[in-house]
């Protein structure tokens, strides 16, 4: 079979569900290369999901082979590269290159953990209140509404049954006037109306809780998958900084921040209701 370009989602769930086969079996890359009959290279690009090269059935076939892994085993990473797609993300020209893989794991995550301090989530922006963060940022107004759109879109997550969506904003981000007191106060009754969504636990975590477990750092996203069937679960860090995007994987950096988030949720966990009502009336 030839090989194909699936996806990063794809691509983070086969590298991350190799390696753990690889630790299993209690090998280094160079001796899982010399059972495939690959190089150490090829072995690395598999483990690695950032990679752009294209994936092949038989080679990945191949290394969890070497990896001593079941018949059943093998045929769940074969068909991650059969059937995962890339996203529609790759052809809009509204997300920047280095998004594409935070589009792509929203796309099959069954959790999505976020904490703002700074701006509201892109998954919860009205689209004024988009336009206007990307019109700040020095984007003219064309490509403002070509970026706002493309995450209101990314919204489209939020219709699946199988998604809970897990936010603890600061207070900070309510007094921010993004875009003027109009947009603010529609963006702010949009926050409340998505509290009462089925699949949306929104907390605003107040000035009076002190210092977090966050403070030491910044606004983080945390999307998992809890799969029973491997290799189909995931975990991923992703930050975003000024002009890319920053992606953590190994399970030291993922746990430390589930323990973090846990941590503020609890600092959250007041009445968000009326944080919301009393952030609103600044902007009568």
């Amino acid at each position: 079979m030839s090989a194909t370009a699936a996806g990063p989602a794809a691509r983070l769930q086969i590298a991350q569900y190799l390696r753990a086969l690889q630790q299993r079996a209690g090998l280094r890359q160079t001796e899982v290369a010399r059972r495939a009959g690959c190089g150490t290279t090829t072995v690395a690009r598999y483990m690695d999901w950032r990679s752009t090269a294209r994936l092949s059935v038989p080679m990945v076939r191949s290394i969890a082979d070497a990896c001593d892994a079941t018949a059943a085993e093998r045929d769940r990473l074969a068909e991650l590269v059969m059937v995962q797609s890339v996203g529609w993300q790759l052809d809009d020209p509204g997300v920047p290159e280095w998004m594409d893989p935070l589009v792509s794991l929203e796309g099959v995550a069954q959790g999505i953990d976020a904490y703002a301090c700074g701006l509201v989530p892109g998954l919860l922006q009205t689209p004024a209140y988009a336009i206007a963060t990307h019109q700040a940022a020095g984007a003219d107004d064309e490509e403002s509404e070509r970026r706002a759109a493309a995450r209101i879109r990314r919204q489209d997550v939020l219709s699946r049954d199988d998604l809970r969506l897990r936010v603890v904003l600061a207070e900070s981000a309510l007094r921010w006037c993004v875009g003027g007191p109009e947009v603010m106060r529609t963006q702010i009754d949009h926050l409340r109306e998505m509290m009462d969504h089925p699949n949306v636990d929104l907390r605003v975590l107040p000035y009076g809780a002190g210092a977090t477990a966050a403070d030491s750092g910044g606004n983080f996203v945390i999307l998992r998958r809890d799969d029973e069937t491997e290799p189909f679960s995931m975990t991923v860090v992703y930050l975003e900084l000024h002009a890319r995007g920053l992606y953590l994987d190994t399970a030291p950096d993922t746990e430390t921040y589930k323990v973090t988030f846990t941590a503020l949720l609890d600092q959250a966990a007041g009445d968000s209701a009326a944080l919301l009502a009393v952030a609103r009336k600044e902007f009568q």
